[in-house]
């Protein structure tokens, strides 16, 4: 056993149940540090960032519990990384890998400035409950492009074995990191700021409160209205805070809820693996004649639906429920999705890019995953001519219109299912609700049935033209 320390590198596994990361092989003593890396956080909105500061805060109190701190450094960690194990004598830097392209070639620059500075490095997988490469067809050793055989596959894989044994985080007091409210420029005890509480055991409790809810799943889930329909942990599988193995082995699939949200964890290790083989997916159709669809450029449009105002009330409580509390309920982000892409014919990828910065569980491979999939673009996706129609949308999984109501408050004045159509009603009945069209709510920006035309014509002429060119 050697006293010098060997180095965590936390990134997204903020926690230290369950962390292969932080279990060293020879039961060397850990140093625990994060990087905050400018680029990646350059996406990231405030609420996003203020989540991640209240888990760093959090982690730190844990790792102080059992006699080491979070270490919190600024820069590249490319250069960060190799400087900090030279400075303690470290020899050997782990950490939990991740997809995305930026992540794949930052964690092989790092390891290759760790080996020219005779540094070990050991990379673990405790994001996924499957590495990527180890869920593939036989056929042709790649990921497969259909998600049913992929989940067959991932639930009959045996899981590799991760570490086991104690930590031993350590304090070394030649390091010193800085503040992360200050280094990533945010209060997360501000009011506008405060949401899901930090850290590895609210994020147990939530998954604790979960386990009562999830046997109701499949009668629930596409209810947006339904707080309990729903697990909420997306965030914590995001951050790290829960690891995904640690839910299935809680959730387990003992019903049929059950199953169908483990199916879910499926997805997600499927896009994962799907970013990892092919990074490219974060910003290219999988299916490269949909690369070929022409665009409109429409700024107004877009801003109108980034900032709730299109008209449509689902589309408008989606996107204010985002605005308000970085996240959106899962159907209705199918729903914003089609509206954006379908309805207005703006890129998919200017989409993706709004989601990401504001969604508290934005990572790549799930943001690009589901926007293409929606957009008909990528694997298994939604055939391009499904268009969601906004209204029947909302008259089916909010019949009530309870979830309009909550946040499209201007017209709280319209009872049940009248809500997701207002300009069907008479003056009567709007002057009676308070709502004058035009001044408290906009009609909508774009007639459904004429852009539903306009989209299928864009997409097909996109199709014939890959298919002139062989498809490439």
């Amino acid at each position: 056993m050697s006293d010098s320390p060997d180095i965590c590198w936390f990134r997204r596994d903020l926690r230290v149940a369950d962390q292969p990361a932080l279990i060293g092989s020879d039961g060397s003593p850990t140093l625990s540090v994060f990087v905050v890396d400018r680029r990646p956080l350059a996406s990231a909105g405030p609420r996003r960032r203020a989540l991640l500061a209240r888990h760093l805060r959090a982690l730190d109190d844990e790792l102080r519990s059992l006699g080491g701190e979070l270490v919190v450094l600024e820069g590249d960690p490319v250069e960060v990384i190799p400087q900090l194990a030279r400075d303690v004598g470290s020899r050997t830097v782990r950490w939990n890998a991740d997809v995305s392209g930026y992540a794949q070639r930052r964690d092989s620059a790092v390891a290759a400035a760790l080996e020219g500075s005779g540094v070990g490095s050991e990379v673990h997988w405790g994001t996924l409950v499957h590495a990527p490469g180890t869920v593939v067809a036989r056929s042709t050793g790649r990921v497969q492009r259909v998600f049913t055989p992929f989940s067959r596959a991932w639930s009959s894989t045996e899981r590799a074995p991760w570490p086991d044994g104690p930590p031993r985080p350590v304090r070394i007091g030649s390091v010193r990191g800085g503040d992360p409210t200050r280094l990533l420029g945010v209060d997360p005890d501000d009011p506008k700021m405060v949401g899901i509480p930090g850290g590895e055991i609210a994020a147990e409790d939530r998954l604790r409160t979960w386990v009562q809810h999830v046997d109701g799943y499949p009668d629930r889930r596409d209810i947006p209205a339904d707080d309990e329909g729903t697990s909420h942990l997306s965030s914590d599988l995001r951050f790290g805070t829960l690891s995904p193995r640690h839910v299935v082995d809680v959730v387990g699939t003992g019903t049929e809820g059950r199953a169908a949200f483990v199916r879910q964890l499926a997805w997600r290790d499927w896009y994962a693996h799907l970013l990892a083989e092919q990074p490219e997916l974060a910003h290219s159709a999988m299916k490269p004649a949909m690369d070929r669809v022409v665009w409109r450029d429409d700024p107004e449009g877009l801003e109108a639906w980034c900032v709730g105002q299109t008209g449509y009330p689902i589309v408008d409580a989606g996107m204010r429920q985002l605005a308000r509390t970085g996240w959106m309920h899962n159907r209705v982000r199918m729903i914003t999705a089609s509206f954006l892409v379908k309805d207005l014919l703006v890129d998919w990828r200017l989409g993706e890019a709004h989601f990401r910065r504001e969604l508290l569980d934005a990572e790549v491979s799930q943001n690009a995953g589901n926007w293409q999939w929606v957009a008909g673009t990528g694997p298994d996706a939604a055939p391009y001519f499904r268009i969601f129609n906004p209204i029947a949308q909302g008259r089916r999984f909010d019949p009530d219109g309870e979830y309009v109501r909550r946040w499209v408050p201007e017209l709280a004045g319209i009872d049940g299912r009248r809500v997701h159509a207002p300009w069907e009603l008479g003056p009567l009945d709007l002057a009676a609700a308070g709502v004058t069209l035009g001044e408290d709510y906009p009609w909508p920006i774009v007639d459904h049935a004429a852009a539903r035309e306009r989209t299928l014509a864009a997409y097909a002429a996109a199709a014939a033209t890959g298919d002139a060119a062989g498809g490439r």
